[in-house]
This record gives structure tokens, C-alpha cells and sequence, in this order.
């Protein structure tokens, strides 16, 4: 159920030790005044400044707007970004096959995108169709509020299939300021100096690779690319907020547990299935499947293949893992006409405008088995899908964490939910200091959406 210990968990241990007690105090600060604490005497109460900032580029206009080097826009219902004339021919090396390999390849950069929120975090996603023989690599550049850049930082190498490369995140990633811990730019705040500097991304450049085999006209496709930045303070604690929707749609439910010990070289097999099963559970809630054909490679004996098609084709080969953020993402949108973006949310009024407009969305989280009533269980981090609330304003969740599909609709109190989904910063079982996820989210819609699904992807920032 858990993304698997990653060093981003341990660089959130470092960061609580290092700091103690006085980062502690810090923390609480900023929560009290996240909590709309009452300002001092004289003070004037400002507008909260932005946590959270989106940017893609999705239009025929944004791609030629982009630097390109061999790839080219297509104009259509759906623009695209493709490979025109090859910039260049180079070999990989794949790390996790030994196998290397020739490709040609192209490159288009964004341009450069300011941040409305000095960030702490910065996670890429991108939509794309990769045919066999070809596959992706983007890439992070960023500009410190110190006037200095960052290297190229890549934040994955993917490919829908698993035949060419294996996909993957990389690790070792760092400039001394900020490092790449798995899909996500971290600034570097295992540095107890960072709390006195306040060390931010002020802007950041993409840059897409596509590659092809030598000699043929493949080429990926690629629909969307972008960004979440953020810039989360550290809370133990969020404010509550006022329930303001009884909906609940209708999405199919899947549990991960009926999948234990199958495949268990896809991140030991469903026992750590959440988000490929999350993702599954969205996917076709929207009307989108795999072909019996993509499932005939599954052992017939088993329930659900699609479970199992979902891991495979999320899993990370570095991270060992199938709860790669953005590689979910892009497993979505590899359905006809699927958009899919991870970004973080501001509290449970913007999942109930999501819901409202019959957005479903999958969150992150973490919690110890008494903050959770009902749940039954603790995790270090875990996805379910939010599918609606209740008249009193409680969260329904899909929860793959069930032992059967029958026992997957769980209901959890609401100010439960929306802690430990939007703190970055809790206590563990041993009573350590590790970090929360924030209000990770992920969210999958159709690439035509209504006015309606559109008006309320655009009220929590996506566009």
C-alpha cells in the first residue's frame, strides 16, 4: 500500500533531526498562522498568498512557442509535439537491462516559466503516446532566488511499453541546493541553514527528448507537459473546512489485497498495489480499458487482470516501486483521449468542486492506525480514490487497502482525512518527525472535457 522507502523519506528523518526541537516550534508557527490565527495588535490580515502553481503546455500555440530542435507541432482536435527531422543519432545504455542501444532523437525546451509561489517542490507530468520503438526523457531547469541555476535535472525516462527501455526515475541527482528524490525537485532543507535563508525556485525551464529507433518515421506524441510547484510550509496540523457537497459518483472498485503475491517482481506483487489500483479504478470509471489483447500476457487464474496491466505498466525499474507519481499520470493519459496531471490541493472544498463536477481524484497520504477511524490499518503512504461525501460532509473513499472489491467503499470522518492528506509533517509509530505528502493529488479527465469539468478543473488551477 505504501510507496516504498524512498531517500526522500529519509531526508524528511534528516531534516526533523537536525533541526529538533526549534524547527518544531517553526512548524507549529506557521500552521497557527496557516490555521488563521488572530494577528497582533495593529496588524493587517493580507490575502493567503499562493501554496500552489500549474503550468502546461498543451496548445498548438505552446509547442511552437517552445525551442525545437528536430520535433514539430501538430495542429488537430488533440496538438501535439512530434519528431520532424531527427536533431541528432546517440546510444543508451539502459541501467536496468545492460542493453545498449542507438536512437535518434529531438529535443523541444519550454520556455522559461516564473512561479507565482517561491517553491519548495516542483513534480513534472506529461501525456504522451510512445509506439513501439520509441520512448521519452524530460528534463528540469531551474532558477534559485539566490540568481543562481540548477543543472539539467531529469525527472524521468518513460515509455508506455517495456520492451524498448525500461522506464525510470534516476537517482544521485543534486546540486548541493536541491536534489531529485525519486518524481520530485526538492530544495535541500536537510540543511538547517535553508530555514534562515529560505533557499526557493523562483522559475524553471522543460525539456523534452523523443526518441526513435535510427532509419524509421515513429515517433512519440505528446499531448501535455508541465508542472506543479509548490511552496508548503510545514504543518503538523491544517484548518478545517466547512463540508459543502453530498455526492458520490460511481467508480468501479478494485482492492489490491486480492493481488497479493502475483507478480512480484512489479513492487512485490498487490500488497503495495494502491496507486496502480487507484489509477485502474479512474481509468475506467471514464469509460477507458485495456484490450483483451494487452491482458493476454496476464495468467488467466487471476480476478481483475487490469490490476495487474496497471502495475507493470507504472512500474519504475529504479525506484522499484509502482507508486511513481508521475508515471501513473502518464499511464492514465496513454488511454484515447485521457488527460492526467499530479498537483496538489488546497483542502476538501477543492475535491468537492472536483466531485461536484464528476471529477473523481486519487490522494496521498499518511497516517498512524488511530488517525484514521475505521481504516484498520497505519501506512507510511498509501492512495485511495475520493468518489464523493457524505450529507455530513465525511469523505467516501475508494480504498484499495480492502481485502475484497466488495470491502473497497469505506467512509472516514472528515477532519481526519483532511489532516493527514494535506500536513506535511507528522509523527510515526517510533514518535519521529517524517513528512506528510502535502495534498498530493492525482487527477485524470477526459482531453475533451465538459464546460462544466472544465470550469472546475480551472477553479483548482489546471488548465
Amino acid at each position: 500500500m505504501a510507496r516504498p522507502t524512498s531517500r526522500r523519506n529519509v531526508l524528511s528523518a534528516a531534516v526533523a533531526a537536525a533541526a529538533g526541537a526549534g524547527a518544531l516550534s517553526a512548524s507549529a508557527a506557521r500552521a497557527a498562522a496557516a490555521s488563521g490565527a488572530a494577528p497582533t495588535a495593529g496588524a493587517r490580515r493580507a490575502a493567503p498568498a499562493p501554496l500552489v502553481d500549474n503550468q502546461f503546455w498543451t496548445s498548438y500555440t505552446d509547442w511552437r512557442f517552445g525551442t525545437a530542435h528536430g520535433t514539430r507541432a501538430v495542429a488537430g482536435s488533440r496538438p501535439g509535439l512530434v519528431i520532424a527531422t531527427p536533431a541528432g543519432r546517440t546510444d543508451y545504455t539502459d541501467p536496468h537491462t545492460g542493453t545498449t542501444t542507438s536512437w535518434e532523437y529531438a529535443t523541444w525546451t519550454s520556455p522559461v516559466h516564473r512561479s507565482s509561489v517561491p517553491a519548495t517542490e516542483v513534480i513534472a507530468s506529461w501525456n504522451a503516446g510512445t509506439p513501439a520503438g520509441t520512448w521519452l526523457q524530460v528534463e528540469l531547469r531551474g532558477r534559485y532566488s539566490d540568481a543562481t541555476s540548477s543543472p539539467w535535472f531529469t525527472m524521468g525516462r518513460w515509455a508506455a511499453g517495456d520492451g524498448d527501455i525500461r522506464r525510470t526515475s534516476i537517482d544521485d541527482q543534486s546540486d548541493g541546493k536541491a536534489s531529485i528524490w525519486t518524481d520530485t525537485f526538492s530544495i535541500d532543507t536537510a540543511s538547517v541553514q535553508e530555514e534562515a535563508s529560505g533557499l526557493r525556485l523562483d522559475s524553471y525551464e522543460l525539456r523534452l527528448t523523443l526518441y526513435r529507433k535510427p532509419g524509421t518515421r515513429l515517433t512519440p506524441t505528446v499531448w501535455r507537459l508541465g508542472a506543479m510547484a509548490s511552496g508548503i510550509p510545514d504543518r503538523f496540523t491544517v484548518p478545517a473546512s466547512k463540508p459543502g457537497l453530498a455526492r458520490e459518483l460511481s467508480v468501479p472498485r478494485y482492492s489490491q489485497n486480492t493481488h497479493v503475491g502475483q507478480y512480484p517482481d512489479y513492487d512485490n506483487g498487490g500488497e503495495a498495489w494502491c496507486s496502480p489500483t487507484s489509477s485502474q479504478m479512474i481509468v475506467e470509471y471514464w469509460g477507458r480499458e485495456p484490450s483483451s489483447a494487452d491482458l493476454a500476457w496476464v495468467n488467466p487464474a487471476f480476478a481483475d487482470p487490469q490490476v495487474c496491466h496497471a502495475a507493470r505498466f507504472t512500474f519504475d525499474y529504479q525506484y522499484k516501486g509502482c507508486g511513481n507519481w508521475p508515471f501513473n499520470a502518464a499511464y492514465a493519459a496513454t488511454y484515447k483521449d485521457m488527460s492526467a496531471v499530479v498537483t496538489r490541493l488546497s483542502s476538501l472544498t477543492d475535491l468537492e468542486t472536483l466531485i461536484r463536477a464528476g471529477i473523481p481524484a486519487i490522494t496521498s497520504q499518511s497516517f498512524l492506525k488511530e488517525e484514521l477511524t475505521g481504516a484498520g490499518y497505519g501506512t507510511s503512504g498509501h492512495l485511495m480514490t475520493v468518489i464523493g461525501f457524505t450529507p455530513a460532509g465525511d469523505v467516501i473513499a475508494n480504498d484499495p487497502a480492502s481485502p475484497s472489491n466488495e470491502a473497497v467503499r469505506r467512509v472516514y470522518k472528515r477532519a481526519e482525512w483532511e489532516t493527514i492528506w494535506l500536513r506535511t509533517k507528522r509523527y510515526n509509530a517510533s514518535g519521529k518527525v517524517v513528512s506528510g505528502t502535502g495534498g498530493v493529488c492525482y487527477l485524470y479527465w477526459p482531453a475533451h472535457p465538459t464546460p462544466a469539468q472544465r470550469a472546475a478543473l480551472a477553479a483548482v488551477g489546471i488548465h
